[in-house]
């Protein structure tokens, strides 16, 4: 059907295994990732008329592409982060949701990416261990006492560091926090 140029396109320098280490086999290429070329005689043969219409054409290997990008963040060992929160708001215990979703106000209000639990009395445990599944470098926390201190508890997710922040002053140390981690 091809008329004209005919191309292809290759991923040089790079193989894919899927099975890579589970039992030594060598990796093999992915072969090309898109090609295409120029089919002039192809739309007239489907047209009563005969017409020659002038076509290219072109198709990306969306499937291997995939494939190439799972190999590679699986080599590279990071972590790769499928949310683009950047704070969760966690309860330390029951009957705070109310306060959770003050601060969650506050924080989007300050255009810092915010989340909490939709359950109105979460385990503080499941909502630390959502924390790292998902990513989220800075937790909030939030209990009675903090609440009467007017203070709250911030953790840095990755490393577990935590610090008591007053509450008038938390956007401006989340802010601080997310430019020293980024």
């Amino acid at each position: 059907y091809y008329t004209g140029v005919i191309y292809e396109a290759i991923l040089q320098g790079f193989a894919h295994n899927p099975k890579a280490g589970a039992d030594g086999d060598e990796s093999v290429s992915v072969g090309s990732v898109a090609g295409g070329g120029r089919y002039d005689g192809l739309v007239g043969m489907f047209d009563s008329k005969g017409k020659k219409v002038p076509c290219v054409g072109v198709s990306i290997g969306v499937e291997r592409v995939f494939a190439i990008m799972e190999s590679r963040a699986l080599a590279s060992n990071t972590k790769t982060r499928t949310t683009e929160t950047e704070v969760y708001v966690v309860s330390a215990q029951k009957n705070l949701v109310e306060e959770r979703m003050k601060i969650c106000k506050e924080l989007w209000d300050a255009d810092i990416k915010t989340e909490q639990s939709y359950k109105r009395n979460p385990k503080a445990l499941d909502q630390f261990q959502y924390c790292e599944t998902n990513s989220i470098p800075i937790a909030i926390i939030i209990g009675g006492s903090e609440i009467e201190m007017g203070v709250v508890t911030l953790r840095i997710v990755g490393s577990r560091e935590e610090r008591t922040v007053q509450r008038e002053k938390m956007v401006e140390e989340i802010k601080s926090v997310l430019a020293n981690l980024n």
